[in-house]
């Protein structure tokens, strides 16, 4: 049964004609009326032209508005860069005993990363980091020896992109409170990305179908894409 504040929302919003993201911005802003500060969220669906098991996107986005969240970052790695991982601002560092714990079920943290003389010791524990998305990837950049940034990346704002096996993608850019600017630059950010795996993986005609953009406890609106995605 739909709230008394849902039921003052625009009715149908996902079968009008496409807009940008530009102008569709102030409409789901207006749309959230909850006492909290609600999140801006994309969706995409993967143009079903393509086999969708064959397309596999995963890969990190910095978002250079941020997320208006605060990650808690961990870090395994050996003794001796330690204290390089704490002064780069993370949250939880250890060696051995961290995996230990992390194997006994402490997950305590948003984002895992790892060095990679570790990494063999910690994908052991696939079956408990892997269904949380917690697995430290080479290609996301959370497997490195260059702590300092991987940490700032992680801290300073970044989304992560994969499909489903349905071909769907979700991902928040942001908040409510974040200006226009902001909102719009993180849209990008994740649009030049998803164009970029366009040309990686070397597609048939577009790679998204369709896609939308909608508040926590919003509406959706379909969002009108580029030619090149």
């Amino acid at each position: 049964m739909s709230s008394k504040r849902f039921k003052k929302l625009p009715e149908k919003t996902n079968i009008l004609p496409a807009e940008t993201f530009e102008v569709l911005l102030n409409k789901i802003k207006k749309n959230c009326t909850t006492k909290f500060d609600e999140s801006v969220d994309l969706s995409f669906q993967i143009n079903n032209k393509q086999k969708k098991s064959e397309i596999n996107i995963r890969t990190v986005v910095n978002l250079p508005g941020g997320t208006g969240k605060k990650v808690k970052v961990a870090v395994v790695c050996e003794d001796a860069k330690a204290s390089e991982a704490k002064s780069a601002g993370a949250d939880l560092v250890g060696g051995d005993d961290f995996i230990e714990k992390i194997k006994g079920g402490e997950l305590n943290f948003e984002k895992l990363i790892c060095t990679p003389s570790m990494m063999v010791k910690l994908s052991k524990l696939g079956k408990v980091l892997g269904p949380k998305g917690l697995m430290p990837n080479p290609k996301l950049g959370s497997v490195t020896e260059n702590l300092k940034s991987a940490i700032s990346d992680a801290k300073s704002g970044q989304a992560e992109i994969r499909n489903d096996k349905d071909g769907n993608i979700g991902v928040s850019i942001g908040k409510k409170s974040f200006n226009d600017d902001q909102l719009i630059k993180n849209y990008s950010a994740i649009i030049d990305t998803l164009e970029k795996e366009k040309s990686n993986n070397t597609l048939k005609g577009d790679l998204i179908k369709t896609a939308f953009v909608t508040s926590s406890m919003g509406v959706s609106y379909k969002i009108k894409l580029g030619k090149n995605i």
